[in-house]
């Protein structure tokens, strides 16, 4: 088991991995199924992201409320704004295969 970023938000943090992972799981084969259309893909998306809300959405919240709250406190604000100007994220990273990681 992980551990939050305080004590406090733990037992938050393993409530909201409980749901999500419940939630994940019925989630996933359904949405992959190659027999499904694009129509049935995007019904069945829409139907599961209203499920999370209701299920996980208020869990997802305090949670997050939670470690915001840790953030603040700890004084990582001023540390996370400053790593956010020095390298923002403009697009999603590659992956680079273990070869090419090797080679430098």
């Amino acid at each position: 088991m992980a551990h939050s970023l305080t004590a406090d938000c733990t037992p938050l943090k393993i409530e909201y991995d409980s749901c999500f992972n419940s939630w994940f799981e019925g989630y996933l084969e359904p949405a992959v199924s190659a027999a499904a259309s694009p129509e049935q893909r995007a019904k069945y998306s829409k139907e599961k992201a209203e499920e999370y809300e209701r299920k996980c959405g208020k869990i997802w919240a305090s949670y997050r409320d939670c470690v915001q709250k840790a953030v603040k406190e700890k004084g990582l604000n001023e540390l996370l704004d400053q790593a956010r100007k020095e390298n923002p994220l403009k697009e999603q990273p590659a992956i680079s295969s273990p070869s090419q990681s090797s080679s430098s």
